[in-house]
Parts: C-alpha cells; structure tokens; sequence
C-alpha cells in the first residue's frame, strides 16, 4: 500500500501544483487513498520531495531523477557506451573492454521501475525492462545521456 501510494504522490506532484501538505492529502484522497497529515509528512520525508519555486508559487517536486544523478557522476562511463540497441524487452549496450561491469551499476543505481535487471560481461550489458515500451524509452534515456 505505501509503495503505491508513494508511486500517486510522484503523479500527482507531477501532474498539479501541489503547493502544501493539505493540498497532496486531498488530491490522495480524491485517488482512493485515506492519507492523514502524518502519513503524508513521511512520505514527503521518504521521497526526498522539494518545495520549488515554479511560475511564481512553490509547489512539491521530486528530486533530480536518480538517472541524472548518474550521468553527471558517471559521465566518462556513460561516454564509454559505444552503441544501444533494443529488441522486445531488452536493451543491450556495447561499451568499450572492461567497462560494461561499471556502466551497469551507474545504471542499476537509477533504481528506474521499468528495468527488471542488468547483467554486465566484459563489454555488453543486457538490460531487461519490464515491456517493449519500456525498452524502447531505457534505450533512448541512455542514449541521450551517453550523447548517441
């Protein structure tokens, strides 16, 4: 239940200007959720949700994607990605000789819900996704990240 009702929060920051904690509790309740003041205080804290200033009012927004994250603390490893490809739900990497192995930590640690796993030899990585879709956005995430 927590885990969903974190996952409603991410959309409904997402999606609406959610400017206080009353404001996220309503939009959960208007979602089936029976969220109380504490609850939503700790799901704040557990997300790491930030207070922006966005169009001239401070709304709720989630931190700085984790895949962010990893790119700009692994961009020589994300340079090192030679080429991406992609077939039903799986994303298979190139890299450069004995680089495949850092590359797939930088990308098991974007925790992304959409990638099931990732096993890394010496330079190819395959990444299974949890459908072709999501394989199709993974592939072109890292792809633009890693400049290809």
């Amino acid at each position: 239940m927590k885990s969903k009702r974190q996952e409603k929060i991410l959309e409904i920051i997402a999606n609406n200007n959610i400017e206080t904690q009353e404001d996220l509790i309503t939009a959960l309740r208007n979602e089936g959720y029976n969220a109380t003041q504490a609850t939503a205080s700790r799901d704040i804290r557990q997300l790491k949700l930030l207070k922006v200033m966005v169009d001239g009012v401070y709304k709720y927004v989630a931190p700085k994607s984790e895949l962010e994250d990893v790119m700009e603390y692994n961009t020589a490893l994300m340079s090192s990605i030679k080429d991406i490809r992609y077939a039903c739900n799986n994303v298979v990497l190139k890299t450069n000789p004995g680089l495949a192995h850092a590359v797939g930590v930088g990308i098991d640690a974007m925790n992304y819900t959409e990638i099931l796993g990732c096993v890394a030899g010496d330079d190819t990585i395959v990444i299974v996704t949890t459908s072709e879709e999501t394989a199709t956005f993974v592939a072109e995430k890292i792809a633009k990240l890693s400049g290809k």
